[in-house]
C-alpha cells in the first residue's frame, strides 16, 4: 500500500476550505453591522447615563456620593464598556474581511488601528475597577479617609478619560483608513467614506485640543459637535449598510 493512501491534506488546505465556508463577506458584514448597532446603544448608556450622570468634574464629594448611592448603575456602566471592548475586537475582524478585497494592506492597517484603540480602552477600564474598589469597600474608607477616597476617585476617573483619549488617536486613524477603503470600494456610497474620514480627523483634533489648550472646557461643546456629528452619521450609516446590504448574499451561496 502506497504512502499516498494515507496522505492528509495540508493544514493550509484545511484552513482554505474552512475559511471558504465561513469567513465570507456576507457573514462579516452582518457581524460588523450588528456590532455597530450594539456599540451605539452601549456607548450612549455608558457615557451619558453613567459617566455624565454620576461624575461631577468640579465636585469630588458629590461624585463619590453619587457613585456610592447608585453603585449598581456604575457597575452596569463598566459592563457596558467591557461589552464595547469585546465588540470592537469582533468588528475589527469583520471589517477586515469585508474590505480585504478592496486593498488588503489598508484593510490590515485599519483593523490593527482599531485593535490598538481597543487595547487602550481595556487599559482605561482598569480605572473603573479601581473606583468600585475605593468607593464600594468600607476598608478603603477606614484606611484612607473620605477626602483621600474622593481624590483617588477623581484621579481614577481622569486617568480613565486620558487613557481613552490617547486611544482615540488610533481610532481616528482607523476611521480615516476605513473611509479610504469605502471610497476605493466602488460599491459603498462615497459620501459615507468622506464622513468617516472627517470623523477620524475630528477624533485626532479633539485629543490634540485636550493636550494643547489650557482651557479645553471653553470649546468642549464645539468639539463634541465636531466629533459626534460626522461620527454618528458615518459610522451609523456604515453599520446599517453592513447590516442590511444584499451585495454579498451571492458569495454566501457559492462558499
Amino acid at each position: 500500500m502506497s504512502s499516498a493512501t494515507f496522505a492528509r491534506p495540508s493544514p493550509s488546505a484545511d484552513l482554505q476550505r474552512w475559511t471558504g465556508r465561513t469567513l465570507n463577506r456576507r457573514v462579516a458584514a452582518r457581524v460588523a453591522g450588528a456590532g455597530y448597532v450594539a456599540i451605539f446603544a452601549l456607548a450612549i448608556f455608558a457615557n451619558f447615563f453613567v459617566l455624565e450622570g454620576l461624575v461631577q468634574a468640579d465636585d469630588p464629594a458629590a461624585t463619590v456620593a453619587g457613585i456610592q448611592d447608585d453603585l449598581s448603575l456604575f457597575r452596569l456602566g463598566l459592563i457596558a464598556f467591557l461589552a464595547v471592548f469585546v465588540l470592537d475586537i469582533a468588528i475589527s475582524w469583520a471589517l477586515y474581511v469585508v474590505f480585504r478585497d478592496v486593498h488588503r494592506d489598508l484593510a490590515v492597517l485599519a483593523a490593527w488601528s482599531r485593535l490598538v484603540y481597543t487595547v487602550f480602552l481595556g487599559v482605561a477600564l482598569v480605572y473603573f475597577f479601581q473606583v468600585i474598589q475605593w468607593v464600594g469597600d468600607s476598608e478603603y474608607l477606614a484606611a484612607l479617609g473620605q477626602e483621600q477616597i474622593e481624590a483617588q476617585t477623581m484621579l481614577a476617573v481622569d486617568s480613565f478619560e486620558s487613557t481613552w483619549l490617547v486611544g482615540l488617536i488610533a481610532f481616528g486613524l482607523h476611521l480615516v483608513l476605513l473611509g479610504a477603503l469605502v471610497l476605493r470600494s466602488g460599491y459603498v456610497p462615497r459620501i459615507m467614506g468622506g464622513l468617516l474620514i472627517l470623523a477620524g480627523i475630528a477624533y485626532g483634533m479633539d485629543t490634540l485640543a485636550h493636550a494643547v489648550l489650557a482651557d479645553y472646557d471653553s470649546v468642549a461643546g464645539l468639539m463634541l459637535a465636531f466629533v459626534a456629528l460626522p461620527s454618528m452619521l458615518g459610522e451609523g450609516w456604515l453599520g446599517l449598510w453592513l447590516l442590511l446590504t444584499r451585495r454579498f448574499n451571492r458569495e454566501s451561496e457559492t462558499n
